[in-house]
């Protein structure tokens, strides 16, 4: 039976009926409490590849039926539809046992940027390939040196001819072992203050001298990565927006990044910790409903900034401040929610894998919480963004903002 939601209008009611449709055609029902992460399971190299595969074959699906990029121009591979048609089939294929998670940061953070930044022969190259389930794509932006100030970025790029070389060094890369494609900053002047001399490239992570190595996590999985350059190449065309003018393209993906974020959290939602409490039989504790009440509506609010983020997308315009404010809300609600779920399991909260509950679903989602808190911006800087932006207070002083980047002092 298809979700009806009040006040839906009589065209979303029938896509939402056509999306049940093709969904209960191609994709089996997700068993109550699941989800759809890799980070709330323990991962072995073998079980991961697994995903990433499978990642690609739905993904495959996706585009062969026309369901892929459903907001994204029909031209460049997408539906051609409406933000609130992607919200809409988002909803409906979270009933189901699949998952795009890999292509998350093609689909969510440099698709959209090719897309406002890009020129007609890379939109034309990259956003179909990313749709179909060809080119998953990571995220080389972090540095050891520069820390969460990332204008602060050292990697070098050179202009030789018809190509950069580039040199440096990136860490914290989501997914990087698997990723056919990564977009990465890189510093292209270093006679101007540090915001105005980065570029933006897209990198073939098969390039040679590129050294990806795994970072393992206290959950036992190596989802981030190291990546090494050495003299690696980079076609000029590669270039995304222009030479020296990467830190606002760099704001498009990052304000994107943060939605994602923001709308996905830990990927384990408020009906999972339900059921949770359900099955073991806490729900009739006053102290636990009202801590379920709280989990909800942490949930909610989510809910809804995301609605307004994407009513922003729809009238055409960036990610503003709502970015952020989602943002900061995963960030505390993954913490809250991660102490709620141990907090229920009581002394089995001390458990892991198959003698856990859910077979250790909520102890990895407790100790993985502190990358959807640092990654995308640590709350810190999120706070920062909204004082200053939103709140309008003044900023401390920053002599670094205007100086010459290489007069700068560096670790």
């Amino acid at each position: 039976m298809t979700t009806q939601i009040p006040d839906e209008s009589a065209a979303d009611q029938a896509f939402r009926a056509e999306a049940r449709t093709f969904l209960e055609a191609h994709a089996r029902p997700r068993p109550p409490g699941s989800s759809s992460s890799p980070l709330g399971k323990e991962m072995t190299a073998e079980a991961e590849a697994a995903h990433v595969q499978e990642c690609r074959d739905w993904q495959a699906t996706l585009a062969a039926n026309g369901w892929a990029g459903i907001s994204w121009p029909a031209e460049y591979g997408g539906r051609g539809g409406t933000v609130g048609q992607a919200r809409i089939f988002a909803q409906e294929e979270a009933r189901f046992d699949v998952s795009s998670g890999a292509f998350m940061v093609a689909i969510a953070m440099v698709g959209p940027t090719i897309i406002a930044h890009g020129v007609e022969e890379q939109k034309a190259y990259y956003l179909p390939r990313m749709l179909d389930g060809e080119h998953v794509w990571c995220q080389l932006f972090s540095e050891p040196g520069a820390g969460s100030d990332l204008a602060g970025l050292t990697t070098r790029a050179e202009r030789d001819g018809d190509e950069f070389v580039v040199n440096g060094q990136k860490v914290w890369t989501s997914g990087a072992h698997f990723s056919d494609w990564g977009m990465l900053l890189a510093r292209t002047d270093w006679d101007v203050p540090k915001h105005r001399g980065i570029t933006y490239f897209l990198v073939d992570m098969r390039s040679p001298g590129i050294e990806v190595r795994p970072l393992r996590q206290i959950t036992g999985y190596a989802h981030f990565n190291e990546v090494f350059l050495t003299d690696v190449r980079i076609p000029a065309a590669n270039v995304l927006g222009e030479v020296n003018g990467g830190w606002g393209v760099a704001q498009t993906t990052l304000g994107n990044e943060r939605a994602a974020i923001g709308g996905g959290g830990s990927g384990i939602g408020f009906k999972a910790l339900l059921h949770l409490a359900e099955a073991l039989g806490r729900t009739g504790d006053p102290t636990v409903r009202q801590d379920l009440a709280r989990s909800y509506t942490r949930f909610e609010l989510l809910n809804w900034l995301g609605q307004r983020a994407r009513a922003r997308a729809k009238q055409g315009k960036q990610p503003g401040s709502e970015a952020s404010v989602m943002k900061m809300l995963a960030s505390q609600r993954v913490a809250a929610d991660s102490d709620l779920a141990l907090a229920l399991e009581g002394p089995a909260g001390m458990l892991q894998s198959g003698d856990a509950p859910e077979e250790g679903m909520f102890q990895q989602m407790f100790l993985n919480q502190w990358s959807v808190r640092i990654g995308g911006g640590t709350e810190q800087i999120q706070r920062n963004v909204l004082g200053e932006r939103v709140l309008g207070l003044p900023s401390e002083p920053r002599p670094d903002k205007s100086l010459p980047f290489r007069d700068l002092p560096r670790n």
